[in-house]
């Protein structure tokens, strides 16, 4: 098979991908080694940004995310008992939609299914060879027979343990990483949201995130240890739990429902550099990891994809600056956003060699934040996202 496009992995950043290339009228395939039912089963991110909202419009799949989403205007830190508004839109002038990853990926398989693109699931033994020439090939093998696809340029958006970054060789390439000593306990379940918006609170007893997917629908988070087992969090213990670490007004308001999904999420903070081998580039989680404090994971991939497909576009009306500088242009914006989650994430939760002084200086840090525009400004210009081009 010939083709001008080898995509690895059909998350969302590769079938956004395939979707803003196909717009553009540039060939492609995706290639993915799971089953389209376990891609839809993964329960991720929930929040975008506006840069993503414009690119999945731009793709020509916003439709029912403008219909079913939930736009927010703003969120609420909790501390010391009280309620903390972010006013994004006041701020900012923009704001984030609530729309879920599930249904983004949805979104985006439909379209594709509706124009007739190809998608290769469930492929075994994918490999790649060829990428530091000019001719890349990707195989695999798929319902007991070898395949090999030529491709003008190879993506990798196959996620951090994908086979993309391995194939790349070491000494090529640089990773920077930072592992956190806790792990995010979360509850999928339909009830009504606590709060009309996102509730990130600091307590004692660890962080806890109230967030939601619909108007009926909450994903919850509490702060555990990484030694804590899945099973031994009950439905009632996980709420009991999560009521301790709320506001006083928010634990009363709280319901209570059988979970659908319950998983332990390790958190840990990874880039590698740069995001360009020859005529192989890497996308969302396959070049950077960030912990979802920020939520930024699924935006940052988009961003990504958002450069990379403008850049192809580019070459193929003949210019290759695009191409050479996505690596520059992706790591820029990568970066910021690993900055800002990392401070996010330190800012509201509890290490072990935190302390009395390091308690001390969060209190402080949420003190002068909710009582300073300035600070809060910074915190909203970055939690809505910045430019393409930050």
């Amino acid at each position: 098979m010939r083709t001008q496009v080898a995509i690895i992995g059909a998350g969302p950043s590769g079938l956004l991908l395939g979707a803003l290339l196909h717009k553009a009228g540039i060939d492609h395939v995706i290639v993915e080694r799971q089953s389209p039912d376990y891609v839809l089963g993964r329960i991720r991110a929930g929040v975008l940004e506006q840069v993503a909202v414009d690119l999945l419009d731009e793709a020509g799949v916003g439709e029912r995310m403008h219909r079913e989403g939930l736009p927010h205007d703003g969120f609420s830190l909790a501390f010391d008992g009280g309620h903390h508004r972010v006013d994004l839109h006041a701020l900012t002038g923009k704001r984030v939609m609530v729309y879920g990853q599930t249904e983004v990926t949805r979104d985006l398989m439909d379209a594709r299914t509706s124009a007739g693109l190809t998608t290769v699931y469930s492929a075994e033994n994918v490999a790649i060879q060829g990428f530091d020439g000019s001719r890349p090939t990707l195989s695999y093998r798929h319902a007991g027979a070898d395949h090999e696809i030529q491709a003008d340029f190879i993506v990798g958006c196959d996620g951090f343990h994908g086979i993309a970054r391995a194939s790349v060789p070491t000494s090529a390439i640089e990773t920077f990483e930072k592992v956190y000593p806790f792990g995010w306990l979360g509850v999928l379940a339909d009830v009504p949201p606590v709060h009309e918006e996102l509730i990130y609170a600091n307590h004692s007893r660890g962080f806890a995130l109230c967030s939601m997917r619909s108007k009926t629908r909450v994903r919850y988070y509490v702060q555990c240890s990484l030694d804590d087992h899945v099973e031994d969090w009950t439905d009632g213990r996980f709420f009991a739990e999560l009521r301790r670490r709320l506001p006083e007004s928010d634990a009363a308001r709280l319901i209570e429902g059988p979970s659908i999904e319950k998983s332990i999420a390790p958190l840990r903070s990874f880039v590698a550099e740069p995001m360009r081998f020859g005529r192989l580039f890497l996308a969302g989680d396959a070049a950077h990891i960030v912990p979802p404090t920020g939520a930024k994971g699924l935006n940052l991939a988009a961003s990504d994809v958002g450069i990379l497909s403008r850049a192809l576009a580019e070459h193929y009306r003949g210019s290759a600056v695009g191409l050479d500088t996505y690596s520059q242009r992706a790591l820029s914006r990568i970066w910021k956003a690993e900055r800002f989650s990392w401070w996010f994430t330190s800012l509201m939760h509890r290490f072990p060699e935190t302390g009395e002084f390091g308690r001390k200086m969060q209190r402080a840090e949420l003190d002068y934040l909710v009582n300073s525009e300035a600070a809060m400004k910074a915190m909203a210009e970055n939690y809505v996202g910045l430019p393409l081009d930050a």
